[in-house]
């Protein structure tokens, strides 16, 4: 089972790219991030001929959350519990219905900047709701894939230049320590297990020529529990999509599962 994560910015600006990285490239499943169209207008059309089940949870202009699965979803939940007020669509979760029953969440997490201020605040006390949902969720002791943006450098190796992200709230102590509390939980970090190697990015901004001089930050994740880890066959990311035509500024990262 091959189970991509893509943050698109933008479906229908990313749309043909996105159908020509899929044919390429064919996973199982697709867990999309910044979809930034209600559910209605989504082109769901072009993904279901391709053989894809179409799984959403959008907003206009912002955010937006999906999963596409060649194999059949089950038991779809919307948003992230824990904040009735939280009408941000950043959180969509189902079970993959391969070899072997799968758990895959496509996951937006909050930016956070300006930091200090109310954005920050939210993205710690967003990242403690996911910590409890994750919890929860661990005590199925079922195959559990959480993907997606995570707007987190982990480690000083997944950023180029990681002076430059001192002071943002992608790469605070506090953010950091936040996922660390996430993954201390049980969960592996399935791409640090294939690859250790620094200078690997899933990001690149769009401005000053961050693509040219590869001037990166690794910020989108799979984080596995320990049965899905035990599945873990490869996992990689596909760089060469930043270099097209109209790129999202992030590239589609994958794994494979034994499932």
């Amino acid at each position: 089972m091959k189970i991509a994560t893509f943050n698109i910015n933008g479906i229908l600006a990313r749309h043909d790219a996105l159908l020509t990285w899929l044919d390429e490239a064919a996973p199982d499943v697709v867990c999309l991030q910044e979809t930034k169209k209600i559910d209605a207008e989504f082109p769901r059309d072009a993904f279901e001929r391709l053989g894809y089940t179409v799984e959403l949870h959008g907003m206009k202009s912002f955010n937006g959350v999906a999963i596409l699965s060649r194999l059949p979803l089950e038991d779809v939940s919307r948003r992230l519990p824990g904040d009735d007020g939280d009408e941000h669509t950043r959180w969509i979760e189902a079970t993959v219905m391969g070899r072997r029953p799968v758990r895959v969440t496509s996951l937006y997490l909050p930016n956070g900047n300006p930091a200090p201020g109310p954005k920050y605040d939210f993205k710690l006390a967003w990242m403690e709701r996911m910590r409890a949902r994750v919890s929860v969720l661990l005590e199925t002791e079922e195959p559990l894939v959480f993907c997606g943006d995570y707007n987190i450098i982990p480690q000083p190796e997944d950023a180029a230049n990681p002076k430059d992200w001192l002071t943002d709230a992608l790469f605070l102590p506090a953010s950091r320590a936040a996922f660390q509390r996430i993954t201390n939980l049980g969960l592996t970090d399935a791409f640090r297990v294939r690859n250790r190697s620094p200078g690997q990015y899933s990001y690149w901004d769009f401005q000053r020529g961050a693509w040219e001089r590869n001037n990166g930050i690794r910020i989108d994740h799979h984080l596995l529990s320990a049965q899905a880890a035990d599945l873990l066959i490869d996992a990689g990311i596909d760089k060469q999509v930043r270099g097209r035509e109209k790129p999202s500024d992030h590239v589609p990262v994958w794994i494979e599962l034994d499932a």
